[in-house]
């Protein structure tokens, strides 16, 4: 009895010592079993990089161009003065209006007292003729007569006079109030002879030189913020119902072929009327291009029939120059290595193939450098 057992016990830590090994050997050959996928297929549309804000700065006034900040490719903060025009006439214009203002506030005090002396001393009340009595007989008894018998209104003379003194500093009011206008506006032309940045970014662009002499409306830099950067793309109308707001796509750029993420972030509202093209602009992630890049955006196609592909691990696929090829686990379990044709690459590192695979068949995920193995065909050889 003691020896059944322990030729039992024996027994269980041989098979326990060979699934072991068999668990190790699968550990070390990590394998994926090829997947079916099915959806919309996907179109390659081309786009350009551009810079999230660009914007062309013109000069609003005529003059010489005094000073440039720099040069294409100089960075500056927002607020920085990039552009100045010789604004020398300008500053004579606004000091001969400060003149004219100072004018116009001496005039409106020297009417203010005008009025203050018309009303505590009228000048209706004053007598040119002579002193004395003869004064003294004009007050009693000759301006009385007049007014008795209608020939003059000393009430309607002083009404005139505080009139005409209230007119007085009006106008001197109203002359401050033009100069302060004329200064007002001599600024906003200060103003507009200097350019300054309306946010952080880069100088795309030159079009003028310092000594140049511009008109109204004469672009004078390419300004952009290069630190968010989007792709335009003109999107066929039929493929606008599949893409909206916020939707995460792909995109190859042309350099290097790198395949980075995009995000939707604008549609334009109205199709081009000539070419029926539906701009989109998509968000690119930070420095994986530049302004003026081409790139190629994977845009959903819902109006083709969906199709179904095998999706692997971009990872299996190794290139011999540059035909590629995955190691596929054969009926013996050894890797063999077979020729298949690639499709698009997938989110989360897959990739579809389009022939060379079925769904259900094992592959090496990662296979080693040092793998080695002999040519597997997805097709029967033909006998000889």
């Amino acid at each position: 009895m003691r020896i059944r057992t322990k030729v039992l016990a024996f027994a269980a830590g041989v098979a326990l010592a060979a699934s072991l090994h068999a668990a190790a050997q699968g550990s070390d050959r990590d394998e994926y079993v090829v997947q079916q996928s099915r959806g919309a297929p996907t179109v390659s549309l081309g786009g350009t990089v551009v810079p999230y804000k660009e914007v062309t700065l013109a000069a609003q006034l005529p003059g010489r161009v005094k000073s440039l900040a720099g040069i294409e490719g100089d960075t500056f903060k927002e607020g920085t003065l990039l552009v100045q025009i010789d604004d020398n006439e300008l500053l004579a214009k606004r000091n001969a209006a400060l003149a004219q203002l100072a004018n116009a506030e001496s005039q409106w005090r020297n009417a203010g007292v005008q009025y203050n002396r018309e009303i505590f001393s009228p000048q209706s009340k004053q007598n040119p003729g002579g002193m004395g009595m003869p004064n003294l007989f004009d007050q009693m008894f000759t301006r009385p007569a007049e007014s008795f018998f209608g020939q003059r209104s000393q009430g309607a003379e002083r009404s005139a006079d505080l009139y005409s003194s209230g007119a007085r500093i009006e106008q001197a009011r109203n002359a401050i109030v033009q100069a302060q206008s004329e200064i007002r506006a001599v600024d906003a032309k200060i103003r507009d002879a200097r350019s300054v940045a309306p946010f952080d970014g880069v100088i795309m662009k030159k079009f003028v030189e310092v000594g140049d002499t511009v008109q109204p409306g004469q672009p004078l830099l390419a300004y952009a913020d290069v630190e968010y950067l989007q792709i335009v793309v003109e999107v066929p109308a039929r493929l606008r119902p599949g893409i909206q707001d916020g939707m995460m796509l792909q995109a190859e750029l042309d350099v290097g072929g790198q395949v980075v993420p995009v995000r939707v972030a604008q549609i334009f509202p109205m199709a081009d009327a000539q070419r029926h093209t539906v701009r989109v602009k998509f968000d690119l992630p930070q420095g994986v291009s530049a302004p003026g890049m081409y790139a190629k955006v994977l845009v959903p196609d819902f109006t083709a029939p969906a199709r179904e592909a095998p999706v692997i691990p971009t990872t299996a696929i190794r290139y011999n120059g540059s035909l590629p090829a995955v190691y596929v686990i054969g009926k013996s379990g050894e890797p063999e290595l077979r020729m298949v044709r690639v499709g698009e690459n997938l989110s989360g590192g897959f990739t579809t193939v389009l022939s060379g695979l079925s769904a259900g068949e094992r592959i090496l995920r990662n296979p080693p450098a040092s793998i080695s193995a002999g040519w597997a065909s997805s097709e029967p050889r033909p006998k000889r």
